[in-house]
């Protein structure tokens, strides 16, 4: 059963934007039909950005897409702009618009996180996407608050013809060994370090 408290929790923090499109997949061409498992993690700037463009390229081919963000609670600009121009691409959020901490994480933090891999899991299952991106899984991962046997085996029972992305530091070495590509965004110069604050259009 619901309380108000999770109710409240969901409605405030929880964004999701439907599409009026049926549930119908675009099949991959058949030389593609196998799906990918993609990681893209590092301490570098671009692993939401990367996901993102891979989103939009599937959109271009027709595919249709879902986006879970973990940890987040803001609109970012790649929210706004899908729920404006890209009804194919759906995205959930499901985190507030604060610092997580690491070794310490409040249990709104936890519950929100276990809400969203919950939905994820259900929308990876009913295979009415050809592409499902699961943006910062990797921190939830490593904040412990998701546990990792249970996304190695999301990983392992994924519908054969999906792409899975899973983005964010931290990527644990048994969901490295699942992927078939991973990439590491490394940091090697950073506006922050000379001060420059995050701003619109960068970073949200």
């Amino acid at each position: 059963m619901k309380t108000a408290k999770n109710k409240s929790i969901q409605s405030k923090s929880t964004a999701k934007k439907k599409i009026s499109a049926g549930n119908k997949v675009r099949p991959l061409p058949a030389a593609t039909a196998r799906g990918l498992v993609i990681v893209i993690t590092g301490n570098g700037k671009g692993k939401t950005t990367s996901a993102f463009g891979q989103a939009l390229r599937a959109v271009g081919q027709g595919y249709k897409v879902l986006i879970v963000q973990f940890m987040k609670g803001r609109k970012y600009g790649e929210f706004i702009a899908a729920e404006k121009y890209l009804p194919p691409l759906t995205i959930h959020r499901y985190g507030l618009d604060s610092f997580v901490m690491r070794d310490n994480p409040a249990a709104v933090d936890i519950e929100l996180a276990v809400q969203g891999f919950e939905f994820a899991k259900k929308a990876i299952a009913s295979s009415k996407y050809n592409m499902v991106i699961l943006d910062e899984i990797n921190v939830a991962v490593d904040f412990k608050l998701i546990d990792l046997k249970q996304v190695v085996e999301m990983i392992k029972n994924k519908p054969p013809a999906l792409d899975l992305i899973l983005t964010g530091r931290y990527a644990a070495k048994e969901i490295i060994k699942l992927a078939d590509t991973v990439s590491e965004v490394k940091d090697i110069k950073h506006h922050y370090a000379v001060g420059i604050k995050d701003r619109a259009g960068i970073e949200y």
